[in-house]
C-alpha cells in the first residue's frame, strides 16, 4: 500500500508535528513499508491451517476461572476482614527507638 505525501502531511497536521520535506518523505517511505508489512501479515494462513499440522503447537483452551492457591489468604495474612486484608494506620505502626 502506498502512503501519499498527502497522507504524511495530514499526520503531520493531525499530530501537530512539523516536517520538512527530507522527514515527510522519510515518513512516507516508512508508513508504506509498514502498511506493506501489515497486509503481508494478512495473507498468512490463520489456526485453519494448523489444525492438522502436528507440529502446530497445542495450546489449551482459555477458561476464566478462579487461581487455586495452596492456602486461603485468610490463613497467611495478620488481618483479614470480609475477604480483605487490613492493615493498621500509619500512625498505629511502631515508630522504634529513635521517635520522639
Amino acid at each position: 500500500m502506498r502512503v501519499s505525501r498527502k497522507d504524511v502531511e495530514k499526520i503531520a497536521a493531525l499530530a501537530e508535528l512539523e516536517l520538512d520535506d527530507a522527514a515527510a518523505a522519510e515518513l512516507e517511505r516508512q508508513l508504506s513499508r509498514i502498511l506493506d508489512y501489515v497486509a503481508r501479515l494478512g495473507e498468512v494462513p490463520g489456526d485453519d491451517a494448523a489444525r492438522g499440522d502436528e507440529r502446530a503447537a497445542r495450546l489449551r483452551r482459555d477458561e476464566p476461572a478462579a487461581d487455586p492457591l495452596a492456602r486461603p489468604p485468610k490463613d497467611i495474612a495478620p488481618s483479614f476482614q470480609s475477604g480483605l486484608f487490613t492493615v493498621p494506620r500509619l500512625g498505629e505502626l511502631d515508630r522504634g527507638d529513635d521517635a520522639p
